[in-house]
Parts: C-alpha cells; structure tokens; sequence
C-alpha cells in the first residue's frame, strides 16, 4: 500500500511539473529568435507552448510504458506466489 502512495504521489509531481512549465522561456537559439522577431507577444507564447507540447508527448510514453511493465511484474510475482 505504501509503494502504491509513492506512485501515485510521483505521478502527481511530474505531472503538476510538466503542467507549470508553460510559463519557462524560450527552448533553444534559434526558436528564441524566431520568437523575438515576430511581432506581438503572443506568437512567442505560443511557440513555447508548442515546443513544450511536442516535448512532453515522449515522457508520456516512456511513463505509460513503465506503469504497464510494472503492472506486468507486479501481477507475474502475484501468480508465481501463488503456486
């Protein structure tokens, strides 16, 4: 029950992480400067929100796939126990 309240709370911790980090500036050089020479403000928010959209699509997966393998072992050490 505890390792299950450990899980839940880093799964709530990184995901209020990538949540908050729509504020941070721009990623790299040459997005910096693509959003500099636009005019107004709100183009370089939104490429920031786009980069950081398009950056968080991988750690979804890789934490999609981690939690279905640790189902998996979890529930294959629950059956080997058991025999």
């Amino acid at each position: 029950m505890m390792k299950r309240k450990i899980f839940l709370f880093l799964v709530f911790l990184s995901t209020s992480i990538l949540l908050n980090m729509a504020d941070t500036h721009a990623q790299c050089a040459m997005c910096k400067a693509v959003a500099e020479s636009s005019s107004g403000n709100v183009a370089a928010k939104n490429l920031n929100f786009g980069i950081l959209f398009l950056m968080s699509i991988p750690y979804l997966l890789v934490s999609v796939i981690a939690y279905a393998m640790y189902r998996h072992y979890k529930s294959s050490r629950k059956s080997a126990q058991g025999q």
